[in-house]
């Protein structure tokens, strides 16, 4: 039997120059029966391949999306994976993509650089940095993913080295915690897709 393998799509614009999302990255990429891929390195102008992110998706028994917060909301990139592979997957390709990634766990992984305080109503952003993720938690349940408590570090432009590593073990255990609690896709057989 071989192992469920963990698929992580960072969405960084720059991760060679980030502190906070690569310590991260790192973290995850020690972890075993795991991928760690920089999206922005891949796709530097912004345009998918569509074909090669669904094959990678189907060969995930779990997925992870991994950004910084931008504007309220993530990077231009991860939004046009969404447009470009799940639109695909979903509206054009259903039977032969789209249902075949259902049931598969996803946890999304955000860092933003205010404090905790700041993502509240009294708050200088107003609404918890939960609700902002909202349009991904919908996208999910959309494509019937299940949905993980996001893992959030906050004031990543400002944690000490100390904390960032702090982060970063957090980070990893929690995968392996998550991997526990959502062991991946389920196995579908022919009898299954036929029902």
């Amino acid at each position: 039997m071989t192992a469920a393998k963990t698929l992580i799509l960072v969405f960084h614009p720059a991760l060679a120059r980030s502190k906070a999302n690569a310590a991260l990255a790192t973290a995850a990429a020690a972890l075993p029966d795991t991928d760690v891929v920089d999206m922005q390195a891949l796709y530097p102008d912004g345009v998918v391949d569509a074909d090669r992110e669904v094959t990678r998706l189907l060969a995930a028994d779990r997925i992870v999306l991994q950004f910084p917060i931008y504007w309220y909301s993530t990077p231009p990139l991860l939004k046009a994976w969404q447009d470009a592979v799940l639109t695909r997957m979903y509206y054009i390709a259903y039977e032969t993509e789209g249902r075949r990634l259902k049931g598969t766990p996803i946890l999304v992984v955000a860092t933003a650089g205010n404090q905790p305080e700041a993502y509240s109503p009294t708050g200088r952003n107003l609404f918890p940095l939960e609700t902002l993720l909202s349009p991904l938690q919908a996208t999910a349940y959309r494509c019937g993913l299940p949905w993980a408590s996001p893992f959030l570090v906050y004031r990543s432009g400002a944690l000490t080295d100390a904390e960032r590593a702090e982060a970063a073990e957090l980070y990893a255990a929690r995968i392996e915690d998550w991997r526990c609690e959502m062991p991946g896709r389920p196995v579908v057989t022919r009898e299954m897709e036929t029902a």
